[in-house]
């Protein structure tokens, strides 16, 4: 738990040093007037929480101090905390309360019973930070003497293959991959038959983030899926979706066009740690209603962490 505190910490260390170090400033005044509901309004939406997110959130906040009849500055910041945190795990959409087996990458792998790995389908755009997202994944893995098998499924980009290459060598992952131009869902099957016959616990598998002008990205990603299938009906187990923290608001509408295609069961937030907007966090689990699993806190391997809202929102208040 302290590992999770304290990499959370530092994924947040910029954000929580401007804007949200502008907001936790707020509440050591005295009384909360009006003038302040409208200063941290704009300071929630400076920070990427994003318009929409910061009105409900507000709102709430506002219905629980008039309920409770909060009128002291820490009093509202602790009914604020509260509502972040609900936010952030609406629906469920957290990992407190669920098995690890829901959120591979720490504990997961081979399921209770079960013959098959893991396979989880990684997706996102070209440059979001996907294929260090995915070695950071293998590492978490490899580091419980976990076998896994990474799919080189990128096949558009010869430099994406060799860069998934270099890092399945650095996180101990064996590669699955065809040459330059093939065809991606024959990478993937590979893959995930490799993992049967290797007695494998994991099959992590890479994608494009962009195709030539005459392949469509997304009808490419369901192909991925439905080959996958063919191999193993419950395959793949978890879609993944990595997201860069740095581009804000403008990567939400990329996530809706992915999670319409493919399904997306939880978000992997990259490079969380080279923004100061982290409220991005809120637009997304608000508007996008996928919870996220982990977080980028860094450029090294083991720099992720599964995310935890209770240790995200204490450590941009702490």
């Amino acid at each position: 738990m302290f590992d999770l505190l304290r990499k959370t910490e530092l994924g947040v260390q910029r954000s929580k040093e401007t804007w949200f170090g502008k907001i936790a400033n707020i509440f050591n005044r005295g009384s909360f007037e009006d003038e302040v509901w409208e200063e941290l309004e704009e300071l929630l939406v400076s920070a990427d929480v994003g318009v929409d997110t910061t009105s409900k959130l507000l709102s709430q906040v506002k219905q629980r101090v008039k309920t409770d009849r909060l009128s002291e500055a820490p009093q509202v910041r602790e009914a604020l905390k509260t509502e972040m945190i609900s936010l952030l795990t609406e629906g469920g959409h957290n990992r407190q309360g669920r098995s690890d087996e829901e959120f591979p990458g720490t504990q997961g792998g081979l399921r209770e019973g079960e013959k098959s790995p893991q396979v989880i389908l990684v997706v996102g755009v070209n440059g979001s930070g996907k294929t260090t997202s995915i070695a950071k994944l293998a590492y978490s893995f490899t580091s419980q003497h976990k076998r896994v098998i990474l799919a080189a499924g990128d096949t558009f980009r010869a430099a994406a293959i060799d860069q998934l290459k270099h890092w399945g060598e650095k996180a101990g992952a064996e590669v699955i991959a065809h040459q330059s131009g093939g065809d991606p869902g024959a990478v993937a099957y590979d893959a995930v038959q490799a993992g049967h016959n290797r007695h494998a616990q994991v099959v992590i598998i890479d994608t494009a983030g962009r195709l030539h002008t005459r392949f469509n990205l997304m009808e490419e990603l369901k192909k991925i899926k439905r080959v996958v299938a063919k191999h193993d009906p419950s395959a793949p187990h978890q879609v993944l979706l990595v997201m860069d923290a740095t581009t804000g608001q403008n990567g939400l509408a990329q996530a809706k066009h992915f999670a319409e295609a493919v399904g997306v069961t939880g978000i992997f937030l990259a490079k969380l740690d080279g923004t100061a907007r982290g409220g991005i966090i809120f637009a997304i689990c608000h508007e996008l209603n996928i919870p996220i699993h982990y977080i980028g806190t860094g450029e090294k391997l083991q720099d992720m962490a599964p995310f935890d809202a209770q240790a995200f929102v204490n450590a941009i208040f702490s």
